[in-house]
C-alpha cells in the first residue's frame, strides 16, 4: 500500500522555509520534497489559500511563511492539505443487509472516529515551533531526507 507522505513532506519544507528571510523558489523547495515544481505548487496551494504561506511570481518571487511557526499547528497543516486519509481500513460494504456486517461496521466506525478525534486533538496542540530543530541545514543543499 502506498503511503501518503504529503503531510510529512510539507512539514519538512515549512521548517526549512523558516530558516531564511527571502523567498525560496518552487524548484528549490520541490527538491527538498523529492518531487517536481508543479506537484509542489499544487501541494502548497491549500496552505497558501489558508494563509500559512505566500508565493510571488517572477524575479525575486518564491515561497515564504506567512505566519510564525508558533501560530501554525500540525492540525492546521493537515486540514490545509484537505485531510489526507489517516487509515486504510474500510468496511466490506457501506450499506450491508447482513446484521453481523452492520455490527462490524458500527464498531469499526466508532473506533476509527475515536482515533481520528484523538489525532485531531493532539495535532491541534502541537505547533511547528515545537518540532523545529535548533540547527538546520540550508535548504539549498538539502536532498529528500
Amino acid at each position: 500500500m502506498n503511503r501518503d507522505t504529503r503531510l510529512s513532506d510539507v512539514l519538512h519544507v515549512l521548517l526549512h522555509m523558516n530558516q531564511v528571510d527571502e523567498p525560496l523558489t518552487s524548484e528549490v523547495l520541490s527538491r527538498s520534497m523529492g518531487t517536481n515544481p508543479a506537484v509542489f505548487r499544487r501541494t502548497m496551494a491549500g496552505l497558501r489559500d489558508a494563509g500559512y504561506v505566500r508565493s510571488g511570481k517572477g524575479h525575486g518571487g518564491g515561497w515564504q511563511l506567512a505566519r510564525p511557526l508558533h501560530e501554525i499547528t500540525l492540525l492546521a497543516i493537515y486540514q490545509a492539505l484537505d485531510r489526507p486519509n489517516l487509515f486504510a481500513i474500510g468496511n466490506r460494504s457501506r450499506h450491508p443487509d447482513c446484521f453481523v456486517e452492520k455490527k462490524v461496521n458500527a464498531v469499526m466506525a466508532a473506533t476509527l472516529a475515536e482515533a481520528e478525534a484523538l489525532f485531531a486533538r493532539r495535532f491541534g496542540e502541537i505547533t511547528l515551533d515545537e518540532i523545529a530543530p535548533s540547527k538546520l541545514v540550508p535548504v539549498s543543499v538539502q536532498t529528500k531526507t
